[in-house]
């Protein structure tokens, strides 16, 4: 079999078993989770605490990942308010001649990282080494 890593975002809340299920029993601690669709369940608190992550303490591979479906991230620690980024498509420049380039490359598609500041919009963002080690980050 093929080995899978799954990211999603859900909702859950500490909660204890109600019922057996499988190996747990009833008023074991774990989680309750609701899925984006609505799907409840419950998970046990290793399992889940194992899986999952607040979104507001998350390491940059885990922002890059929300950013990729769609979400607006930042760092805790930014010190401009409103500061963010997001992921920019169907990206674009006016070359020297005047003529509108559209960036598409084979292997790299047509997306861009976007830092959106109290100055304006960069785009291609580069994260510094603080950045990408940092855990703080957190969904907009």
């Amino acid at each position: 079999m093929k080995k899978y890593i799954g990211v999603k975002i859900i909702q859950a809340e500490p909660a204890k078993s109600t019922k057996h299920a499988g190996n747990h029993k009833p008023g074991e601690d774990g989680y309750k989770v609701v899925y984006p669709d609505g799907y409840e369940s419950w998970s046990p608190k290793d399992v889940f605490e194992e899986a999952y992550r607040k979104i507001d303490g998350m390491t940059f591979g885990l922002a890059i990942e929300a950013v990729k479906q769609g979400k607006k991230a930042c760092r805790k620690g930014w010190n401009g308010k409103k500061q963010y980024i997001e992921l920019a498509t169907n990206v674009s420049y006016i070359n020297p001649a005047g003529n509108i380039a559209n960036v598409d490359h084979e292997q790299m598609g047509n997306k861009a990282i976007a830092f959106v500041g109290t100055s304006g919009v960069q785009l291609g963002w580069l994260a510094s080494q603080a950045d990408i080690l940092s855990e703080d980050w957190q969904i907009v």
